[in-house]
């Protein structure tokens, strides 16, 4: 019984952390650019587009092309630096936490 115990409490540790994590996430904004930084797109921690930049000169029908896939590889820098942010924080969210298993922090589902 000793064992559930500090597993309920290493558990609970974590749901307190993730909570924590969470929190950050959501206060934090990332910034991905593409273009040698002609176009900028911000998201939040939780993958929620925020502002996009775009330099006046892609604004040109000329530049329409151009612009859209910048509009996506910049979506697509912000969106692995939020990823990357978010693999950082689960990490410590979970750190030190000594739980069996192959999930974060060892918790591992039952089925």
């Amino acid at each position: 019984m000793k064992n559930l115990g500090n597993m309920l409490k290493q558990a609970q540790q974590m749901q307190a952390r993730m909570q924590e994590m969470q929190a950050k996430l959501e206060a934090t904004v990332v910034e991905g650019q593409s273009g040698a930084g002609m176009v900028k797109v911000s998201l939040s921690g939780k993958g929620d587009l925020k502002r996009v930049a775009i330099d006046p000169s892609l604004m040109s029908a000329d530049e329409r092309e151009v612009l859209e896939d910048l509009l996506v590889a910049a979506h697509a820098d912000a969106k692995q630096k939020v990823e990357a942010q978010m693999a950082e924080e689960m990490q410590k969210a979970t750190a030190g936490l000594n739980l069996p298993g192959g999930l974060p922090g060892g918790l591992k589902l039952p089925f």
